[in-house]
């Protein structure tokens, strides 16, 4: 933290956000069976974004993503091959398909959520309530300011650089 301001640099928030997303990963990865889960975290990706955006065309999944179109349609394959995704010829346009979590995939998705809330709620059980209130605000804000940039991006033609 810059020494001559009180609050933390955008720098100094990300160092520390990204030392809990670390943690975050390690403490969901610590309850989830791998061997129980039929999908890898690509693929859990996929499915989160679905679940949120039930319907979208394998276009806007890959902006989602901000991956290669190709990569995408594997990655649905293999979920359709298990049961998790299915495409459906789309209302709107004869050539596009729209992608839907089957019953099997809400379910895993709800699973998963319910497992990290409740991995989440043992960490927060231990914090204070006002740290625990500013640690809502503080991600509240990140949510609505990660909404932003990503309405900005499709707003925009989205350009790769990798």
């Amino acid at each position: 933290m810059n020494p001559a301001s009180q609050f933390p640099s955008p720098a100094d928030v990300a160092g520390i956000a990204s030392s809990v997303a670390e943690l975050l990963e390690v403490l969901w990865g610590g309850g989830r069976d791998l061997a129980a889960t039929p999908v890898s975290v690509s693929q859990l990706r996929v499915l989160f974004v679905l679940a949120g955006s039930d319907g979208i065309n394998l276009r806007t999944l890959t902006e989602s993503l901000d991956s290669k179109p190709s990569s995408v349609s594997r990655l649905c394959d293999r979920l359709e091959a298990v049961g998790l995704l299915q495409r459906t010829a789309s209302a709107v346009s004869r050539r596009e398909l729209e992608l839907h979590l089957t019953p099997a995939g809400l379910a895993l998705v709800t699973d998963m959520r319910a497992a990290r809330e409740e991995s989440l709620g043992k960490v927060l059980a231990v914090m204070s309530a006002a740290d625990r209130r500013a640690l809502s605000a503080g991600l509240k804000g990140f949510r609505a300011a990660s909404a932003e940039l990503a309405a900005d991006r499709t707003a925009v033609p989205h350009v790769r650089t990798a």
